[in-house]
C-alpha cells in the first residue's frame, strides 16, 4: 500500500475559473473542470472534488500525473490499490488500466496533468538518459514541492500565463522523470492468445457502433467465447465489453474536440443515445460530454480559454 499524507484544509474550495467557465457543479459538493488550455499544446487538465463519483476501469492514451490536495485518493491497478492523501502525486503510464474513487467519506480534491505521449517523451530526451519509451515506475510519490508546481500550472493556465505554465510544466515533469522514471518494459512476447487478442481489438475498433457479440466474435477468430475472454484481459487488462466502453469515449472525445454535438457522436461510436453517452463518458471522463465539448472548443479562442494575466 502506498503512503497516504493527512488530509489538507483549505485546498478543497471550488477553484477560480477562466473568464466565462465554471467548473461543472455536481452533488454533494462535487466540482469538476476538464480542460486544455492553447498554451500548453498536448496537455489536457482536470481539476475536481469528487466524493460519490468513482471512475470504472479506463486506460489513456498518454500519461496520468496529479497531486491529492485534500482528502485521499485510492487507485486500483492490476496488482492491488494504492492511496494517496494530501500532496501525493499519483503518476500512470500510458494504456494502463486503472480505477478510481475516494478513499475517505470526504472524498478527494486533486489537480491532474494529462501529458501527451509526445510531450513526455520529448522532456524524457531532453533531461534524462532514459532509453527507450520513458516512463514511471511507481505509482506514488511524496513530492511537496512538485505538488505545488502542478497546482501553479494549474493557476497559470487559468491566468493565461503561457511561459509560467509552460515553464512549471516543463521543470515539473522532468524532476518526476528523474527521481522516479525508467524505460517502460517491453511487450509481452506475442503468444497465440495475445495475437488473437490483438485481432478481436482490431475488429472492435473498426465495428465499434456494431460490435459482434462475443460468441461470434470467437467464432470469427476461431477460438471459444472464454478462450477469448481470458486472452483479451490478460493482454488488456479488462474484459471485451469493458475494453469497447472506454474505447467508445476516446473516439467520442476526439468527436467533441472538433465540435460535433453530444447526440450525434453517441450514434458515431455506438452509444444507444445522448444519455447512455453522457453516463459513460461522465463516468469515465469525470464531466459530462457537453462541458468537455465547451471547454475545449474555448481553448481554440486567442485568449485560449484564459483570462490574460
Amino acid at each position: 500500500m502506498a503512503m497516504i499524507n493527512g488530509g489538507g484544509a483549505g485546498a478543497g474550495a471550488v477553484p477560480r475559473c477562466a473568464a466565462g467557465a465554471r467548473a461543472v457543479p455536481r452533488a454533494r459538493g462535487e466540482w469538476a473542470r476538464h480542460w486544455r488550455y492553447a498554451g500548453l499544446p498536448g496537455l489536457d487538465l482536470l481539476r475536481a472534488r469528487y466524493v460519490e463519483h468513482s471512475f470504472p476501469r479506463h486506460a489513456h492514451d498518454g500519461y496520468v500525473i496529479c497531486v491529492v490536495t485534500s482528502g485521499i485518493e485510492e487507485v486500483g491497478l492490476q496488482d492491488g490499490a494504492v492511496r494517496a492523501g494530501h500532496g501525493g502525486i499519483v503518476m500512470i503510464n500510458p494504456e494502463v488500466p486503472h480505477t478510481a474513487r475516494a478513499g475517505a467519506p470526504e472524498g478527494w480534491t486533486y489537480a491532474t496533468l494529462y501529458p501527451s505521449a509526445d510531450l513526455v517523451a520529448g522532456i524524457a530526451r531532453e533531461t534524462t538518459a532514459l532509453r527507450g519509451t520513458a516512463g514511471f515506475v511507481r505509482t506514488v510519490a511524496d513530492e511537496p514541492r512538485i505538488g505545488r508546481m502542478i497546482a501553479g500550472i494549474h493557476g497559470a493556465a487559468e491566468a493565461g500565463n503561457a511561459l509560467a505554465a509552460d515553464s512549471l510544466l516543463r521543470v515539473a515533469l522532468a524532476h518526476l522523470l528523474s527521481r522516479h522514471g525508467g524505460p517502460l518494459p517491453p511487450l509481452a512476447p506475442r503468444t497465440a492468445g495475445a495475437r488473437t487478442a490483438a485481432r478481436a481489438r482490431a475488429v472492435l475498433e473498426e465495428r465499434m457502433a456494431d460490435p459482434p457479440t462475443l460468441e461470434q466474435l470467437a467464432r470469427e477468430l476461431d477460438t471459444g467465447p472464454f478462450a477469448l475472454l481470458r486472452a483479451f484481459k490478460s493482454t488488456y487488462g479488462m474484459p471485451p465489453h469493458t475494453w469497447l466502453t472506454d474505447a467508445r469515449v476516446r473516439r467520442a472525445r476526439r468527436l467533441l474536440e472538433e465540435g460535433r454535438a453530444p447526440a450525434e457522436t453517441a450514434v458515431a461510436v455506438g452509444f444507444t443515445d445522448q444519455p447512455h453517452l453522457n453516463r459513460h463518458f461522465t463516468r469515465i471522463v469525470g464531466v459530462p460530454p457537453g462541458a468537455y465539448r465547451r471547454e475545449h472548443a474555448a481553448a481554440d479562442r486567442p485568449d485560449g480559454g484564459g483570462t490574460p494575466a
